[in-house]
């Protein structure tokens, strides 16, 4: 079982982040000033609950952080804003989705990442990108809170651009043998464009009442900056519309193609069965003469003293009887 992770950090005017090792102590520097920022990966839901009293996060909103069912959305209480995300990771042309909950307070910032993840790590390197851009950090917990849904958006980018190289990969498959082409891989395709355009519509929405400051512990001078946010996600939402036409049309163009292929199949068997009936057809009358000249009766018919004229003579009229059948089924199947 992999043990949960938790980092408590101390942001102030100035300086770099400030870690500490337990709840207690990085609680105790926020009373000197400045804003906490604890970071939870693969929590469980004991450890969430003992920030219950001393930030004010509602029971509710730590159910919903070990609920691997949630759909992105934004809540506010009097006391925090809670946010859940999505981040994305396209790995061996397999699509995971992993969910990231915020709070953001008055002097305080909560996220909590990596339920029902395995080893995948969301915020994975966000500490190093915090302390490049501490100058912007140091602001508030609405501006540290932006920089990491701008590296999560940023990751979402990178499974796009891996699902949009497997609908290429299964463009050129399909075209090169249509036969041979397997259309689970369109399925799979398509299951996991739908799960990106489900997540980013909903992102979308939250960034929406963001930009609309209908958070109170989002202040206006940090807005502009999820406007940001909230244009790339609006550009991933339509470039996933645009993967699910062009899906669409592969999936209608290989049926397609397959229809051809059995028709130009069914052509052939067709074109065999109308020369086999014409060979069948010509012969049936030829047979019966055969069978008749077999019996000598043609000897019989003309004296057995003639049948060096009598033979000759059948079989050139049964030449004749073929060639005239030939031509007659010819001029019929026309």
């Amino acid at each position: 079982m992999t043990m949960s992770e938790t980092r408590f950090y101390h942001v102030v005017s100035k300086g770099n982040l400030e870690r500490f090792n337990s709840l207690e102590e990085v609680l105790a520097a926020a009373r000197r000033g400045g804003f906490i920022w604890l970071d939870y990966w693969q929590p469980t839901q004991e450890e969430l609950s003992l920030l219950v009293e001393p930030l004010g996060l509602h029971p509710l909103s730590i159910e919903d952080c070990v609920d691997a069912n949630e759909v992105p959305k934004i809540e506010d209480f009097p006391g925090n804003t809670f946010i859940v995300f999505n981040a994305f990771d396209h790995t061996d042309n397999t699509l995971s989705v992993d969910e990231i909950d915020l709070f953001s307070g008055k002097n305080f910032l909560v996220t909590v990442s990596g339920h029902d993840a395995q080893t995948r790590r969301p915020l994975a390197g966000i500490e190093r990108l915090v302390e490049r851009d501490i100058e912007n950090a140091r602001q508030g917990p609405a501006f540290l809170m932006h920089l990491i849904l701008d590296f999560v958006v940023d990751q979402k980018f990178t499974a796009i651009d891996g699902l949009e190289d497997q609908l290429d990969d299964a463009q050129g498959s399909m075209m090169r043998n249509p036969a041979a082409f397997h259309p689970g891989e369109l399925l799979s395709l398509r299951r996991d464009l739908l799960t990106l355009r489900k997540s980013l519509f909903h992102e979308r929405e939250i960034l929406v009442k963001v930009c609309r400051r209908d958070c109170p512990f989002i202040p206006e001078k940090a807005v502009f900056r999820y406007r940001d946010v909230y244009d790339h996600l609006a550009k991933f939402l339509e470039l996933t519309e645009t993967y699910r036409e062009i899906l669409t049309s592969l999936m209608e163009l290989h049926m397609s193609m397959l229809n051809n292929q059995m028709t130009r199949a069914a052509n052939r068997t067709n074109n065999t069965v109308s020369r086999l009936t014409l060979i069948t057809t010509v012969f049936m009358p030829l047979t019966l003469l055969a069978s008749v000249g077999g019996m000598s009766e043609w000897s019989m018919m003309t004296g057995p003293e003639n049948w060096r004229i009598a033979y000759p003579v059948f079989m050139v009229g049964m030449a004749a009887i073929g060639l005239v059948s030939y031509y007659l089924m010819r001029r019929v199947n026309r």
